[in-house]
């Protein structure tokens, strides 16, 4: 359903691919950023880019379940950290890793950002995700 592309005459990349092709007639989910709020709206690990990113990555599971996905199946993120520190940066995405997103691996960007859009933000994840056939992840 998916084949996940790592270009050989490209920079090998570390635990994702360079791209996703899904063949037409597969649903598709296009996430809204998944953000490291609780369910009753509050701030979960400040100041904490890792515990945000473990919230975050929680959240997307979530996300994904109510549209009958799963982490396996993302072809796609876009990770964005409030930080210019690389290792900020590389902290969070160990987190992503170790979650089984990169499992695919799926195509990612990950970026430092100057904010996001709540206050004590640090970590937003945007994804695409095929949804399988059967609707079960």
């Amino acid at each position: 359903m998916i084949q996940r592309v790592t270009v050989p005459g490209l920079f090998p990349p570390p635990a994702y691919s360079h791209a996703s092709v899904v063949e037409a007639g597969t649903r598709l989910a296009f996430l809204a950023g998944s953000v490291p709020l609780d369910a009753e709206g509050e701030l979960v690990g400040e100041g904490d880019p890792v515990r945000q990113a473990e919230q975050v990555i929680a959240n997307l599971t979530e996300q994904l379940r109510a549209v009958g996905s799963a982490l396996e199946h993302v072809l796609s993120t876009d990770v964005y950290v409030v930080s210019t520190e690389t290792a900020a940066l590389s902290a969070v995405w160990d987190v992503v890793e170790a979650s089984g997103l990169s499992a695919g691996p799926h195509s990612s960007t990950l970026l430092g950002v100057a904010c996001l859009g709540y206050p004590g933000q640090l970590v937003e994840i945007t994804a695409t995700a095929v949804v399988p056939e059967d609707g079960r992840p």
